[in-house]
């Protein structure tokens, strides 16, 4: 078995011909993390596609509290406290409280009555640190002016790191955790030449060009592009590609939901 990522969703939050930004990083060890679930029970859908059974899935690390990335997340909580599958949801304070909250909301009392035991909510913190099986994770504040967001690197069995910064744009506070990294997964909401038509900067966001520049300035030696539109999504994955070329001397990879990028 390979260390590898399975791409659940690769838009941003008005998509409708993809699913939302999550993603889930399995081990060679046969370890597993999900990172964030989308915007729905759409989750559930995305991880039978992609022949994953949630029952396997004990670590779910949720990077903010935006709608395209939580509400999956109770779905997924309403899955182990209902069939009573342990479960570790990481992440700051105000996603855990808002978990908490929703699911005690919108849940009956006997499954919410379970978060604490079935479902433990272990919160992070800046520079934490912590192992997921055989994989170790660094949690980082990626300085957001929106809304609080912790990005992760991860060294991976046999010593590659894979670094997430989110879905905003870099800041260097963090350049310890991007710099080098084998595998840099970035957000790019457009790209460039469309910058009039999507307006990213207005939404604090990137392009597929910002995204290759930063990569080639760290020295990273995989780009990986996803949280995009996708109104030019037959046309994706070809023109976010040329574009990164242009700037970034190392591979470029514009997935598709439900591709699988092997870590090696």
């Amino acid at each position: 078995m390979d260390n590898r990522i399975t791409i659940l969703g690769t838009g941003n939050a008005q998509v409708t011909h993809c699913y939302n930004t999550c993603f889930m990083v399995h081990s060679r060890g046969g370890h597993q993390l999900l990172v964030d679930a989308g915007g729905g029970n759409g989750i559930l859908q995305q991880l039978e596609k992609a022949d994953i059974d949630w029952k396997t899935i004990h670590h779910l690390y949720v990077t903010h509290a935006h709608t395209d990335h939580i509400l999956g997340v109770v779905w997924m909580m309403r899955m182990a406290l209902q069939f009573q599958n342990p479960l570790k949801v990481y992440s700051h304070r105000k996603v855990l409280d808002v978990l908490t909250f929703n699911c005690q909301q919108l849940l009956p009392r006997k499954q919410s009555d379970r978060i604490g035991s079935v479902v433990e909510m272990v919160e992070i913190h800046d520079g934490d640190m912590m192992m997921i099986g055989d994989m170790q994770l660094q949690a980082f504040d990626i300085h957001s002016t929106k809304e609080k967001q912790f990005g992760f690197t991860m060294t991976m069995p046999g010593g590659k790191r894979l670094t997430c910064l989110g879905d905003e744009p870099y800041n260097d506070k963090n350049e310890c955790y991007a710099r080098g990294a084998d595998w840099l997964m970035s957000e790019a909401f457009c790209v460039f030449e469309d910058r009039e038509r999507f307006k990213p900067y207005e939404k604090h966001h990137s392009t597929a060009l910002d995204a290759a520049r930063l990569a080639e300035q760290l020295g990273v030696r995989n780009l990986i592009l996803y949280h995009t539109e996708d109104k030019t999504i037959s046309t994706r994955r070809q023109r976010y590609t040329a574009e990164a070329q242009s700037a970034y001397s190392g591979r470029v990879i514009v997935p598709d939901d439900l591709d699988v990028i092997l870590l090696e």
